[in-house]
């Protein structure tokens, strides 16, 4: 049973569409989205260098999926285990 309730935001959705035609990426997504399902950010393994943001992004979190692929959310712990997901995608589409 999921502890986090995963929630897509429009821009999420937008940015998803240009990755699905990589399968390889499409695996690694998925791979992550339950992670962070079952366990929010403290069940991402270190290797995907998960941190949470600075700036104009802070209070969200990141994490490498792949090299340039980029996953940003918000987590709400309290009072209800909810994770918004706000974009996806490389580094240049999500800061510059």
């Amino acid at each position: 049973m999921a502890k986090y309730k995963l929630l897509s935001s429009t821009q999420y959705k937008k940015d998803l569409k240009k990755v699905l035609n990589n399968p390889r990426s499409m695996m690694l997504i998925s791979k992550t989205l339950k992670i962070l399902e079952q366990d929010g950010v403290n069940g991402l393994p270190k290797s995907m260098l998960p941190h949470q943001l600075k700036g104009r992004y802070l209070d969200n979190w990141e994490c490498h999926i792949r090299p340039d692929l980029l996953l940003m959310w918000f987590q709400y712990d309290e009072p209800t285990k909810t994770i918004k997901l706000l974009r996806i995608g490389s580094h240049s589409e999500l800061f510059d």
